[in-house]
């Protein structure tokens, strides 16, 4: 995989090497977990292995930019475990990409549950990104639904800025009615 790496890497902008080599330090291959080197799971229909990459860091606030571009550059299902200062925090690439919050490095666990390779994948990426594996909904569209839940929070707190600072009557009014209308598309979505 260093030799992939290094022939991508020459292909990569000035720009991206230099943002690259200032969040990250070290990349080591952890794990690659399949049924070959763990007999009591079987390969699922879309997941037949993942690897586990620990990815040293510089400094906390790395860009994410340079986790997509690794996931860009090893096209595989790939945990990668960011480390910096004695903390761990997870990423995968699942529809977008999905982050665990940071935690001590000697609490970081990745689950390994289901009987095939399919659902072991989706526990750990709703493990990863704070979903519900259990749901009726499917992870992908977990993930739809968050990102659209999240797009109108910003908008709800974008209009209700607005909406303070307007000083026609009229104007402040028709604002607040899109207001009104943006928080029951809102209220859908949490009690669905």
């Amino acid at each position: 995989m260093n030799g992939t790496i290094g022939v991508l890497c020459r292909i990569l902008t000035k720009a991206e090497r230099d943002r690259f080599d200032a969040d990250i330090s070290r990349i080591v291959l952890v794990a690659r977990v399949s049924p070959a080197n763990v007999p009591a799971l079987s390969e699922g229909n879309k997941v037949k292995g993942f690897y586990v990459l620990q990815v040293d860091l510089k400094h906390r606030d790395y860009d994410t930019k340079n986790i997509l571009l690794l996931q860009k550059l090893i096209p595989q299902n790939i945990v990668f475990a960011l480390i910096y200062d004695g903390q761990t925090q997870f990423c995968i690439f699942h529809t977008r990409l999905q982050q665990s919050a940071w935690m001590p490095s000697d609490d970081a666990v990745i689950p390994l549950q289901g009987l095939n390779l399919d659902d072991v994948w989706n526990i750990i990426v709703a493990s990863i990104g704070d979903l519900d594996a259990t749901s009726g909904e499917t992870i992908e569209q977990q993930i739809i639904n968050r990102e659209q839940k999240e797009k109108l929070l910003r908008q709800i707190e974008a209009l209700e800025k607005k909406c303070r600072l307007e000083k026609q009557t009229h104007k402040k009014y028709e604002l607040h009615q899109e207001l009104i209308k943006l928080k029951q598309i809102l209220s859908m979505f949490e009690h669905a």
